[in-house]
């Protein structure tokens, strides 16, 4: 397998100077609740039991465990269910996988709409939290605190990766598993846990290499908004509204199930089944007066049937055409800059970041004008680390890096330096790393959030000077 490597000393000594500031967080680590992580343990064994027992006595099961011959049907194999789902019970799959089969992932389970697999998927979901998770954060703890590894060696665009415990894919948007997740982390002893995340790092890191003119608006104008024009033109809104919780939700579609996939290379479809059917709460097939989210007025199918969309595949068919508008008149020098960034690939058999390094190897379309934009983005943050591990061991501050998750580092902050701490980030990260890379024509900005003392981590809210207590 081809391993990427940098290609410049530049490239080299961030990696270099990356693996000892990272080594240093690691070294810090974070507390961990040991009573409560054994309690909640406890606990979701009791409901998972719970669950399993309920869900046995289905006439769901009941009728997968008669297709299995009378064994034992293994509700956490995705093989198994959806042989039996779209072979045996020959219900047509939402989306399929890369091989052509039926699909059985969470989108699609729900899409579905079947009663029991809402509670397969709460079981499932369940069991990764206390197994994954919790019993992760217990299996790795020394001493009462996690030291999760940190590695850039491993990913091919060039970002970091974590293990032991996988520090990076602790719940975010599952609001439950993020609740229960984050409240077993803690700062150290008298101290404050801080975030500080870069804020859409990777759609400023593509403007800087395709330089986009309507992407570079959006960028720069903050009373511009992308994802609120997408909306509308979506929805076909004639006003956007934020007070009206309906049209902040479709922003957020749009946002989530248009926008960012279509920059990742994503197409029309799955793109309109994720803002009808996921975003919007509407059915797969034809709609009905009354169905889906409301919006102030109404719903939003009375909203869709009147702009003419009747179905799911009409919206599709919509959604086919705003694609097309998308690439071809709103972003179609980033779109120029795709295909050059291919044919170049093609010639070469790889291509170079922006920050010194190259990726090379068998690559798809998708990898190739993403890989480039994936690995500088993961770059700023980790010149951010260095340069702000540096500051504050020079200035003998308390306060440590103790990890980073994607675009966001976090700290362990003694209380009397928070706002130094905070004005120190905020200059490191918006000022000094465009300062050391002059190809970064954008602005660079950042947002805060910080727990109270000896708050932990889903305590957290977002910093302003006085954020002490």
């Amino acid at each position: 397998m081809y391993q990427p490597h940098p290609q410049s000393k530049a490239a080299y000594k961030l990696l270099h100077d990356g693996v000892l500031a990272l080594g240093r967080a690691e070294q810090r680590g974070i507390r961990l609740d040991l009573k409560y992580c054994h309690a909640e343990t406890e606990r979701l064994t009791r409901e998972i039991k719970a669950l399993e027992q309920a869900f046995h006595h289905t006439k769901f099961y009941r009728h997968w465990f008669k297709t299995l011959g009378g064994r034992t049907p293994n509700i956490n194999s995705n093989a198994q269910l959806g042989n039996f789902l779209y072979k045996r019970k020959k219900l047509k799959p939402i989306k399929t996988t890369v091989t052509g089969q039926g699909s059985t992932d969470e989108e699609a389970l729900l899409q579905l709409n079947i009663p029991e697999l809402n509670d397969l998927l709460r079981l499932r979901g369940l069991k990764k939290i206390r197994d994954t998770y919790l019993k992760g954060f217990l299996k790795e703890q020394v001493g009462g605190r996690v030291h999760p590894n940190f590695n850039l060696h491993i990913a091919r665009t060039y970002r970091s990766s974590s293990d032991r415990p996988n520090f990076q894919n602790i719940p975010k948007r599952d609001e439950e598993a993020k609740r229960i997740c984050r409240q077993a982390l803690f700062p150290s002893k008298g101290y404050q846990l801080m975030a500080v995340d870069y804020s859409g790092i990777e759609v400023c890191v593509s403007a800087c290499y395709h330089q986009d003119p309507t992407m570079m608006k959006y960028i720069k104008d903050p009373k511009s908004d992308m994802h609120r024009d997408m909306a509308q033109q979506v929805y076909e809104l004639k006003t956007y509204d934020p007070s009206i919780t309906g049209h902040k939700v479709l922003r957020s579609a749009a946002k989530n199930g248009f926008v960012f996939p279509q920059f990742y290379g994503d197409y029309y479809r799955n793109c309109a089944i994720s803002m009808a059917c996921n975003w919007g709460k509407l059915p797969d097939g034809r709609w009905k007066p009354g169905q889906g989210i409301p919006l102030g007025d109404g719903s939003l199918s009375d909203h869709l049937l009147g702009q003419g969309h009747k179905s799911l595949e009409q919206f599709a068919d919509h959604v086919q055409r705003i694609e097309k508008d998308f690439w071809g008149r709103r972003f179609r020098v980033y779109a120029r800059w795709k295909e050059k960034t291919w044919e170049q690939y093609q010639r070469t058999g790889y291509v170079e970041l922006l920050t010194g390094f190259r990726c090379g190897g068998l690559m798809a379309y998708n990898d190739v004008t993403n890989y480039p934009i994936q690995g500088a983005a993961f770059h700023c943050l980790l010149k951010a680390f260095v340069l702000a591990d540096r500051e504050l061991r020079a200035r003998k501050f308390k306060t440590r890096l103790i990890g980073q998750i994607h675009d966001e580092m976090i700290l362990d902050v003694w209380p009397p330096e928070l706002d130094e701490v905070g004005e120190l980030l905020l200059d490191v990260m918006t000022q000094q790393v465009p300062e050391e890379w002059p190809w970064i024509v954008v602005p660079l900005t950042v947002d805060m959030e910080v727990s109270p003392v000896d708050g932990s981590w889903q305590e957290m809210g977002s910093y302003v000077r006085d954020a002490r207590k």
